[in-house]
């Protein structure tokens, strides 16, 4: 006989400590009061006031990990991911800023870097200092490693120094990076660029690169479908030049940093798309209860109650999904098959609860007038950011058939 009584009751995924629980509600607060008033004038222009991006630090979201020592929150990668979802229910384009933050740039310098690095940009980070993440190039997507950028020694050529733990000198980075969220506001850049191209993906190494650095520059900014208002911007590198203490792990295992930095980012992405869709799904209750035709509400008729349970049920499965990655790595377990799982899945949820919330919205659903047209467009980039539903889907089917 089985031991059942001895055996201890486990917590819910959802259930959410008394910390937990005041990071998102305090958070959300924050949100419906200094973000939503905002939310159609940043669309409209496509940017975001600083003088909110410095709420946000006093808030203190943009360093929820980064060590009380350093002038951060000292928490853990769950309170992140609660925040990015909390914010995103009201602006997923504020989410994503806090998500690129917390999830890309300052656990990539918490895991990666030198003491040097962590006391020079970490407390920056917790106050004042946006980061970015610079991967992605024209012909480099998918293909993430397929970088034309390239790092090398004024002294020497590319792969100079591809196999010591660190740079003895400056670094001389070249090329051109695209699609890099918070470039615009951004002072702070993790940078990926080949310093051995001859050894392939085994010479990419990740810098830590800051706006005033010679020979960097912001190009064009990206007029985009959604999340309109986080920036999305180009990068110009012509012979940048980094100092060697600025190498972000070591020489030649920037793969490294990019490929584990971003399946921690992937669950970050899924919390922006399952605050998305509460966000419209919520909208959607409150007007389906006003909206009356035929005589009443339209949330009486049974073809719409039954729509708006299946759209509360996938979003409390993606939550759970999301809820699921993002404890196993806090818990230190393997998550790689997990945060795949909770990004494709919540990306497509967060695209069928917003159409679903433009179709009950009728009419009005489809003016800037009410908030889920801006949803609805803000969804799809979740399917394509940090790992396409392709990518995610072959990761996935890797983990299961090997």
């Amino acid at each position: 006989m089985l031991p059942f009584a001895a055996m201890a009751a486990t917590s819910a995924l959802t259930s959410l400590s008394d910390e937990e629980q005041l990071v998102r509600d305090s958070v959300f607060e924050f949100a419906d009061r200094e973000i939503r008033p905002l939310v159609r004038e940043m669309d409209e222009h496509a940017a975001i006031p600083r003088a909110l991006v410095d709420k946000l630090f006093a808030l203190g979201v943009m360093g929820i990990e980064v060590p009380e020592s350093d002038g951060g929150g000292g928490a853990g990668f769950f309170h992140a991911v609660l925040a990015v979802e909390a914010l995103s229910r009201v602006d997923p384009s504020i989410g994503v800023l806090v998500d690129v933050q917390n999830t890309l740039v300052v656990n990539a310098l918490l895991r990666w870097g030198s003491t040097d690095l962590k006391s020079r940009y970490l407390p920056r980070l917790a106050s004042t200092a946006v980061g970015a993440y610079a991967l992605s190039e024209a012909g480099s997507g998918s293909d993430a490693f397929a970088l034309a950028s390239r790092a090398t020694h004024p002294s020497g050529s590319a792969g100079t120094s591809a196999t010591a733990s660190s740079a003895p000198g400056d670094w001389i980075v070249t090329g051109r990076k695209l699609w890099i969220t918070n470039a615009l506001e951004a002072d702070v850049f993790v940078v990926f660029a080949n310093a051995d191209p001859a050894a392939g993906y085994h010479g990419i190494t990740a810098f830590v690169i800051e706006r005033g650095f010679e020979g960097f520059a912001i190009g064009k900014k990206e007029d985009k479908l959604g999340i309109r208002a986080s920036s999305t911007c180009e990068l110009i590198l012509e012979n940048c030049r980094v100092p060697g203490a600025n190498v972000l792990g070591e020489v030649g295992k920037g793969y490294k940093v990019a490929i584990e930095t971003l399946n921690e980012g992937r669950i970050g992405i899924g919390a922006q798309m399952i605050g998305l869709a509460r966000g419209a799904l919520d909208h959607t209750i409150r007007y389906v209860k006003e909206r009356e035709q035929f005589g009443k509400p339209i949330a009486s008729f049974q073809a719409v109650q039954h729509q708006i349970a299946r759209a509360a049920t996938e979003l409390e499965a993606a939550r759970l999904l999301v809820y699921n990655a993002a404890r196993l790595r806090d818990a230190g377990q393997p998550f790689l098959t997990e945060a795949a799982m909770c990004k494709i899945f919540s990306s497509e949820v967060a695209e069928r609860v917003t159409s679903l919330a433009v179709n009950l919205f009728g009419g009005n659903g489809f003016v800037k007038d009410y908030p889920v047209e801006k949803l609805y467009r803000d969804a799809k980039i979740g399917q394509i950011y940090e790992g396409t539903s392709n990518l995610q889907l072959q990761t996935i089917a890797k983990q299961i058939l090997t």
